[in-house]
């Protein structure tokens, strides 16, 4: 019981992983300093999706699961909970480097405006439409 538990809070961890992977940027919006946490993750998220690798909690999840008694699965986290869900077919290479990319972007994007709208309140010359002409 406590094994199943312990899995089910991987779960929990590892979706909140995923969603502040791709939505954490805005955070950046509110506090800067979060680019420093985020960066890294993003990065991570994203080579792991390139790679095609397991993330660590994946194996962990697992493991809690068979001393729970309870069914592991093979693959990783996203192909098991997320991909269920979004794609109603299989994981690809293609698709992973697609999503990769999203994750990339998407941030890059929040990150760019994060950063135009510091230099505006910063009052830096030439960071807003007023100053460029």
């Amino acid at each position: 019981m406590v094994y199943r538990l312990l899995a089910d809070i991987i779960i929990v961890l590892h979706l909140a992983f995923v969603a502040f992977v791709l939505l954490g940027g805005f955070l950046v919006l509110r506090w800067r300093k979060a680019v420093w946490i985020h960066g890294p993750a993003v990065l991570w998220g994203a080579v792991v999706e390139w790679a095609g690798w397991v993330c660590p909690l994946t194996p962990l999840e697992n493991w809690l699961r068979l001393k729970g008694q309870a069914p592991g699965y093979t693959g990783g986290f996203v192909e098991h909970y997320v991909v269920p869900l979004l794609y109603p077919e299989a994981l690809t290479p293609a698709i992973q480097v697609v999503l990769g990319g999203l994750v990339i972007l998407v941030n890059l994007l929040v990150y760019g405006y994060a950063f135009r709208v510091g230099r505006r309140r910063a009052g830096v010359p030439g960071s807003s439409p007023e100053d460029a002409g």
